[in-house]
């Protein structure tokens, strides 16, 4: 074992107070596994926009409760010196079901107590939206929630939310990152405070009451709900959501829903899904099964800290529909649209928000109907401060998207909410029956208003990160006898490329003379493709993301692709996608040469 490894053990061993990862530290030395001693102790796991987000286990790198508390301390003192009366305004804390969540939030809570800052705690298991709900209802300074959302179980995070009660963005990530790194000697390890401090208050009940009025003022007006005929199959997928889910439900005046019994309880083990995550493939197969046994219409599905929502359908065929996250949020914004028009309110004032690598539905749909359109980079931390940027403005912003299953519905709560979303959805459903349509004939009808839409998202794995930098550096320089947006690829499947805004160098090649992007750049590789045919209305959209620039070598990258088609000729566009995929594969990213994987 070199020095500089033992260094950072020593250091770990001097400040962590926790039995058993401090055994965990010192069976790995005494038994010599140096190789995973280096990769836990090397690098330390890094704060960020998306806070934290890793392994629980021992070590600099990954998620314990030296980590937890260090952050907390580094977030405290940022807080305390950027935000006015942070002291008397107070931190908001949350958890959800994942082991250690209970035991972190607490620690979080210490270490804003021992510096004299209020804590409201939110007591239980609770679902993300309900904290930043909460800080923007008591003004709180921050709020964190503990939770690893859709990771596997083995998994946990850190999530902060600033003051405007949207998740952080640049320049608080660095800030809240130096500050950390100037707290590192722990303060507190008392997980009691939270039930001793006069400064620890609770208005958990208050807080989830006030959410579920709030709740009721985006129900769709009450003499359009007809009596409720249409059966729903929910699941939490073994999270936080069913008690929540099931009191929207109430609220609204729907029928209560059929839940997948086994996947119904909190269980941080995930028994039934190795990734709990709604999107992916087989992770509604219980929830189908049991649709098809109760006669159930649709299925509804949170993720396990209930901010996303994902639906599925039963065709008339039998079989099942399983909408894309675009779908959701075409079906969705036209909500938000016919209740805007209904209530009376100039179009003008109207805005919406998606996500950059989300569907140009809502661009098209904003053309046609003259409200205002937004795109921003990935993240709802993103949309979030986009949305009240319009707010500051004059703008209404009543909802806003990422394709990423995430929807914000309402004024509210600027960030993403599975059980707003839910609720909606299933309202949205039940108006339609009484009209004899189903969500996705409805979809259907907004195709033929605005134009049809099909997406084709996947990614391909890297087992060598650095070949990503170099991927990347050909699709700029794909023809090195051309300058600027001229060296990047120029047709695609026969299609011509017709603008190409690249966020990661900062080129838009449609914003002349300065051809300067008006989205900020993007932490990683980031490049959009428009292109269209020659001879119809038949067009599509391909944002190749990586996830960082930065690359640890033993840890496989993807490179993502976003890829949408659109035009009158639908059977064109089914057989177009497949061909850019193929393309795509072939000749811009040359897989085979650089051993990258499909699944």
């Amino acid at each position: 074992m070199d020095t500089s490894l033992d260094k950072l053990i020593q250091n770990w061993l001097v400040l962590d107070k926790n039995v058993i990862t401090r055994n965990e530290i010192q069976s790995l030395v005494a038994t010599e596994q140096f190789a995973e001693l280096d990769l836990r102790m090397r690098t330390r796991i890094e704060f960020g926009t998306a806070g934290l987000r890793g392994k629980m286990q021992a070590g600099w790198s990954s998620m314990n409760d030296l980590i937890t508390i260090q952050t907390s301390q580094g977030l405290c003192a940022y807080t305390l010196q950027n935000v006015h009366d942070a002291a008397n305004k107070g931190v908001v804390i949350g958890h959800d079901h994942r082991h250690n969540s209970q035991r972190w939030a607490s620690l979080t809570a210490a270490a804003f107590l021992v510096k004299g800052m209020k804590v409201y705690q939110l007591r239980g298991l609770n679902h993300t939206p309900l904290v930043p709900f909460s800080v923007s209802r008591v003004g709180a300074a921050c709020g964190v929630m503990i939770t690893a959302s859709h990771n596997p179980k083995q998994d946990n995070g850190y999530k902060v939310y600033w003051e405007n009660a949207v998740q952080i963005i640049s320049p608080h990530d660095k800030g809240i990152s130096d500050a950390i790194k100037d707290n590192l000697e722990p303060i507190s390890w008392d997980v009691n405070l939270v039930n001793s401090s006069p400064l620890c208050l609770d208005r958990t009940d208050e807080l989830r009451e006030t959410y579920f009025g709030n709740l009721l003022e985006l129900r769709l007006p009450r003499a359009i709900i007809p009596a409720n005929a249409v059966k729903f199959v929910n699941t939490s997928m073994h999270g936080v959501s069913h008690a929540f889910a099931v009191k929207a439900f109430e609220a609204f005046g729907l029928e209560p829903f059929f839940s997948v019994k086994t996947q119904e309880k909190p269980d941080p083990e995930f028994p039934t899904v190795g990734f709990p995550n709604p999107e992916e493939k087989g992770a509604l197969r219980l929830a189908i099964h049991e649709a098809n046994a109760v006669g159930a219409a649709y299925v509804l599905a949170q993720d396990p800290d209930a901010d996303r929502f994902a639906a599925a359908e039963k065709g008339a065929d039998g079989e099942w529909i399983l909408f894309t996250g675009d779908q959701i949020g075409a079906v969705f914004a036209a909500r938000a649209l016919e209740a805007y028009i209904n209530s009376g309110n100039p179009m003008e004032k109207l805005a919406m928000v998606t996500s950059t690598v989300s569907s140009k539905f809502v661009e098209a749909m904003a053309a046609k109907e003259g409200f205002k359109f937004v795109e921003c980079l990935t993240g709802f931390k993103f949309i979030g401060n986009a949305a009240l940027n319009l707010v500051a403005q004059g703008f209404d912003v009543p909802f806003g998207y990422e394709e990423a299953i995430g929807f914000m519905i309402g004024s509210t709560i600027r960030d993403k909410d599975g059980i707003a979303a839910t609720v909606c959805f299933a309202e949205l459903a039940v108006t339609l029956a009484h009209k004899g349509l189903t969500v996705s004939s409805f979809l259907s009808q907004l195709y033929q208003k605005y134009g049809y839409f099909k997406t084709s998202n996947g990614y391909f794995v890297c087992h060598y990160p650095p070949t990503i930098d170099r991927i990347f550096a050909r699709i700029r320089n794909y023809d090195s006898q051309k300058k600027r947006y001229q060296s990047y690829p120029k047709e695609i499947a026969g299609l011509m490329v017709v603008s190409v805004r690249d966020l990661t160098v900062g080129f838009d090649s449609a914003n002349p003379p300065t051809y300067q992007p008006s989205l900020p750049l993007s932490s990683g590789h980031m490049i959009q493709f428009r292109a269209q045919s020659q001879t119809d209305d038949t067009k599509i959209v391909l944002t190749l993301r990586s996830h960082n620039s930065c690359y640890n070598v033993n840890v496989n990258v993807q490179i993502k692709y976003y890829l949408e088609g659109s035009g009158s000729d639908v059977p064109k566009i089914h057989q177009l996608l497949p061909n850019v995929v193929d393309e795509l594969r072939k000749e811009w990213l040359e897989a085979d040469k650089n051993d990258l994987q499909c699944p």
